[in-house]
C-alpha cells in the first residue's frame, strides 16, 4: 500500500464517524440581550449550555448570540415565542407585562431569600403554581431554567448614613413596584431611560440617587458620581431571567433530548446559589477598589425598609387592578407566592 492510499484510508476512517455525528446533531439558536461576561451569561454559557451538550451526548449544540444581536430585551419573548425567529432566548417578564402579568408578583416583595434559598424559592414557585407555566404556554414558550440578578443597592451622591436619608430626595428606579417603595419611604421617584443620562443627572445633581441591582450600577459606572452605597443581600431585586424555548421546537425534540435538557437544568441549579454568592462578594470588592464607600445594612435596617415600603397594601392594590382587567387568578397566585416566600 503506497503512502497516498494509506492517508486516504485514514482520512476516510476519521471522516465517516464525523458525518454520522453531524447527521445526529441538532443546533439550537439562542439569543441574549446582554453581552457574554457577567455572572448570569457566564453561568448560562459555561455551566448550563455545557451541561446540555454533555447530557445529550453531543446531539444538541447551542449557537449562542450575545449582546442583543438577534433581539433586544423588550422583544425577546415575541421573537422566541409567537414569531419563532430563534429556538431559545432569555426573556425578562418585567419587559412583557401584558403577556406575563402574573410574573410581575416577584418584584412586589422588598425582601427575599438569597443564594441557594432564592433558587429553591423560584423552583418551588414553578412546581407548585401552574398558573405561571400556563402563562408562558400562552406566549408559546417552554421554561428551561431561570437566573436571577444581584441584590438591590442604593447609590447616592450624598452621604448615606441610613435609608431614612433618601427622604425628599430624587431617586431613580425602573420597576413600578420599586417606585412605589421609594415613594412610601419618603423619596421622590424619578423615571428615566437606562442609559448614560442617569450618570449625567447624578453628576449634575438633578438626581440624588439610584436604586438598582448592584452590578448594573457598577456597569454604568455610577459609583464614580454616586459613591455612597448601602446594600444588603436580603433586599432583593426580584428580577427574573427566564431562559425559554419556542414551544414548537420543544415539542419537536426527541424525548431523550427533552430529558437531557431537564437533567442539565437540575444539575446547573446546584451550582447557581454558590455562583451568585461568590459573584456578589467579587462585585463588592471591585466597587471598593474603585473608591466606593459601601456599608452592608444591619438586619434591623432591612426590617425597617420592609415596613416603610408598605408592600402589603401595594400588593392588594395590584391584585384589584389585575382582577379588573379580567385576570381572576391574580389573588390566588399572590397568596401562594407569599406563602412560599414566608417558608
Amino acid at each position: 500500500m503506497n503512502i497516498l492510499k494509506a492517508i486516504s484510508l485514514i482520512t476516510l476512517a476519521i471522516t465517516l464517524p464525523s458525518v454520522v455525528i453531524l447527521a445526529q446533531t441538532k443546533t439550537l439558536v439562542y439569543t441574549d440581550h446582554e453581552p457574554l461576561g457577567n455572572m448570569r451569561t457566564r453561568f448560562i454559557n459555561e455551566i448550563f449550555f455545557s451541561a446540555i451538550e454533555k447530557e445529550s451526548n453531543g446531539r444538541l449544540k447551542i449557537d449562542a448570540h450575545w449582546g442583543g444581536k438577534l433581539s433586544s430585551s423588550y422583544d425577546a419573548l415575541s421573537k422566541v415565542g409567537k414569531e419563532g425567529v430563534v429556538d431559545m432566548a432569555t426573556v425578562v417578564p418585567e419587559y412583557s407585562p401584558n403577556e406575563t402579568p402574573l410574573h410581575q408578583v416577584f418584584k412586589s416583595f422588598p425582601v427575599g431569600p438569597t443564594g441557594e434559598k432564592q433558587v429553591d424559592f423560584f423552583r418551588r414557585v414553578y412546581e407548585e403554581i401552574p398558573d405561571l407555566s400556563q402563562e408562558l404556554e400562552k406566549a408559546n414558550v417552554e421554561k428551561l431554567i431561570f437566573c436571577t440578578g444581584y441584590p438591590v443597592a442604593f447609590f447616592s451622591t450624598k452621604p448615606l448614613n441610613n435609608l431614612r436619608n433618601i427622604r425628599e430626595q430624587k431617586w431613580r428606579t425602573a420597576s413600578f413596584w420599586h417606585r412605589d417603595f421609594l415613594k412610601n419611604a419618603g423619596a421622590i421617584p424619578i423615571s428615566m431611560p437606562w442609559n448614560d443620562g442617569i450618570f449625567k443627572a447624578l453628576q449634575a445633581g438633578t438626581l440624588d440617587g439610584l436604586m438598582v441591582n448592584v452590578d448594573s450600577g457598577y456597569d454604568l459606572k455610577v459609583h464614580e458620581v454616586a459613591p455612597n452605597i448601602l446594600l444588603s443581600k436580603d433586599i432583593w431585586l426580584g428580577h427574573l431571567y427566564l431562559l425559554v424555548m419556542n414551544k414548537n421546537t420543544w415539542d419537536g425534540l426527541e424525548k431523550e433530548d427533552r430529558d437531557a435538557i431537564q437533567h442539565a437544568a437540575a444539575t446547573s441549579y446546584k451550582a447557581l446559589g454558590s455562583v451568585m454568592n461568590s459573584s456578589f462578594d467579587t462585585q463588592i470588592e471591585d466597587l471598593e477598589k474603585a473608591g466606593a464607600k459601601i456599608r452592608i445594612l444591619a438586619p434591623e435596617e432591612v426590617k425597617e425598609w420592609k415596613t416603610e415600603t408598605d408592600y402589603h397594601n401595594l400588593q392588594s392594590v395590584w391584585v384589584k387592578e389585575q382582577q379588573d382587567k379580567g385576570i381572576k387568578n391574580a389573588a390566588t397566585v399572590m397568596k401562594k407566592v407569599s406563602i412560599i416566600m414566608k417558608d
